[in-house]
């Protein structure tokens, strides 16, 4: 067994051009150096033999990997000892237990150093003070990669907060918040923010939004977005502080919502997403949603309320968890892609269409129709409580209402001829073309065909119409429904066909 040399003053012959080997060896513990490889290459160097680090499982961490007695390691490990020494083969061993804050012993380190001749008094302290410094730089990497697990914990944990608030289920989202974060859900309204930033800028943007918000905010790493950070924020001053962040910093932008109620998050987001759009042409890099005037807004309260009840109807039938989850579900789906809709909500994008196809089979209608995919988000949205409606009249043995009665009202039918109008403005035809593309549901291909034209040309008519109409017809979202409804209220598509209407 090994023991610690004694210390004391004596006169060390300089290791190395101008600097002691204790010099060399503290050198080690600068920011910069921190490097169990290159602490342990020095020490074999400095003792002129061969040097080993392993953890309690024999596993190199560094230096050359040596053949040890199993029973001394073991005990090392064990902690029965806490050094020995040795002659092994003809050499010379020393080996010396590390231990760090760990749970259990067998995570504990063994330093193994080997040379041909005898450790003299200073090779064994050499030995002796690289074992200490050692056994900071493992617990100094303890300690970074456990900051590591906390920080993805956490945000993990905001990503799931998140995802409950999508989903409408606010009362989980207030407990899963209010251990980390007490007060911060606190509230029955909010504004949802997405911050937009190259890939490799992210995670430095969302320890800033962190910063500027004060805690006081959601932040996530949008997980459908490489380049967005999404931020949900009760307080007012947020997007001012926020804008603050974006303002002359090239290729960063900002999108926000109008205030919303918390269980209405994915609206929000919606919005938040259709504002980045236009801040990406702002000199400011910033925009929030413009309040404008929605279709369902231009309907009778009581008779959306009662035909979207109607509409869903067949999934009242199920229980009542299920149910929820469908329709959150399929809400995202028709809102964003199905691969975002499952990183937003955390599950597969297969587990996404399963449960839109579920719907589908339930309705008894086709989502590949444009037609049906914005009656089906209007029903949803007004379901969900995103349209603002007053308690449904009570039937009088009248008919069903169909989505042709909800659009056959004076304001909206000249809200939508308003709207397409502004297209006949273009020399192109961009109405007739944006009426096939509608009708192709949304293929170019399949409208160029109908057409006679080429499918750039439809694309390109398509994207025309989008800056005309202030909507994204080529992403999937509310933008494009409103434009499909218009198009159903002026009697330019045929109405779709619902389970109930």
């Amino acid at each position: 067994m090994a023991g610690r040399a004694d210390e004391g003053p004596y006169t060390e012959t300089p290791y190395g051009a101008g600097a002691t080997w204790a010099e060399e060896l503290l050198d080690h513990l600068r920011p910069a150096g921190r490097d169990l490889r290159r602490v342990v290459a020095w020490l074999a160097h400095a003792v002129r033999g061969t040097a080993c680090l392993q953890d309690g499982d024999g596993a190199v961490l560094a230096g050359e990997p040596m053949t040890l007695d199993a029973a001394l390691v073991a005990d090392l490990v064990a902690g029965r000892i806490s050094s020995a020494a040795l002659e092994d083969r003809g050499r010379q061993v020393r080996l010396v237990a590390l231990r760090h804050p760990v749970p259990h012993p067998a995570a504990t380190c063994v330093l193994a150093v080997a040379r041909a001749t005898p450790f003299d008094r200073r090779a064994a302290e050499i030995v002796t003070r690289t074992a200490s410094v050692l056994e900071l730089l493992l617990r100094d990497r303890e300690l970074t990669a456990a900051g590591r697990r906390l920080r993805r914990a956490t945000s993990d944990l905001r990503l799931a907060i998140l995802q409950l608030l999508m989903v409408q289920d606010t009362v989980s989202a207030r407990r899963v918040a209010a251990g980390l974060w007490p007060g911060l859900l606190d509230t029955d309204t909010a504004s949802v923010y997405v911050v937009e930033v190259c890939a490799e800028e992210r995670d430095r943007l969302a320890e800033e939004c962190l910063e500027a918000t004060g805690g006081q905010a959601l932040v996530v790493r949008c997980p459908a977005m490489d380049g967005h950070v999404i931020v949900v924020s009760p307080a007012a001053a947020a997007g001012e502080r926020l804008r603050g962040l974006v303002e002359g910093r090239p290729g960063t932008f900002l999108g926000g919502s109008v205030r919303q109620s918390l269980a209405q998050t994915a609206g929000a987001y919606g919005q938040a997403i259709s504002a980045l759009a236009v801040a990406r042409f702002r000199p400011d890099h910033a925009a929030v949603y413009a309040e404008r005037t929605h279709p369902e807004r231009l309907m009778d309260p009581a008779a959306l309320h009662t035909w979207s009840a109607d509409v869903l109807r067949p999934l009242d039938t199920l229980p009542h968890h299920t149910r929820a989850e469908l329709l959150a579900t399929t809400r995202l789906g028709l809102e964003f892609t199905a691969v975002s809709a499952a990183k937003v909500l955390g599950v597969s994008r297969n587990t996404v269409r399963a449960r839109m196809d579920r719907v589908e089979g339930l309705l008894h209608t086709d989502f590949s129709d444009l037609t049906v995919r914005a009656a089906a988000h209007l029903a949803l949205n007004t379901q969900a409580g995103c349209v603002e409606v007053v308690p449904e009249r009570t039937a009088t043995g009248s008919a069903p209402l169909r989505l042709g009665d909800l659009l056959a009202g004076t304001p909206i039918r000249t809200w939508a001829h308003d709207l397409l109008g502004r297209l006949t403005r273009d020399g192109r035809d961009l109405r007739g073309t944006l009426r096939a593309w509608i009708a192709a549901g949304g293929n170019a291909e399949r409208a160029a065909q109908d057409l006679g034209v080429h499918a750039q040309t439809v694309r390109e008519h398509v994207r025309s119409a989008e800056p005309v109409l202030e909507r994204q017809l080529l992403a999937a979202g509310s933008d494009l429904y409103e434009v499909v409804l218009a198009h159903l209220a002026v009697g330019d598509l045929a109405e779709p066909a619902l389970c109930r209407t």
